[in-house]
């Protein structure tokens, strides 16, 4: 995720009026082999990993005309309101779901001289 785009990043207009979004050439990024990590090192990948996308998503948008594409009706509004119960029901869920799994010993937890627990699957 990046808050500005990168070079190799842009659009043209054929000589046939065509319009054409265009990326990069070859994909040259590499992937993290996170499935190889230390618990600390996860926590600290996770914690730059948010971090990137809480930079790429912190753009200012134009608040009169956001306002305007909404409207005065409640409908964003509670359409908010409805994801947030949602996501905060299976938020829920998951951590049952993780507790379950300590306790049956399908995940491996146990206590750092932190405080902060290491997980192993």
């Amino acid at each position: 995720m990046q808050a500005a785009s990168d070079i190799f990043l842009g659009w043209f207009r054929s000589d046939s009026g065509h319009d054409y979004y265009v990326r990069q050439l070859h994909d040259m990024k590499i992937s993290a082999q996170v499935e190889n990590f230390k618990p600390h090192t996860l926590l600290s990948y996770a914690t730059l990993c948010g971090w990137a996308l809480a930079r790429a998503h912190a753009k200012v948008g134009d608040a009169e005309m956001i306002a305007g594409y909404l409207g005065s009706k409640d409908k964003f509004d509670e359409a908010l309101v409805q994801y947030a119960k949602i996501y905060a029901d299976q938020v829920e869920l998951d951590f049952r779901t993780f507790k379950a799994a300590i306790r049956s010993g399908r995940l491996r937890a146990k206590t750092t001289k932190s405080g902060l627990k290491d997980f192993e699957l």
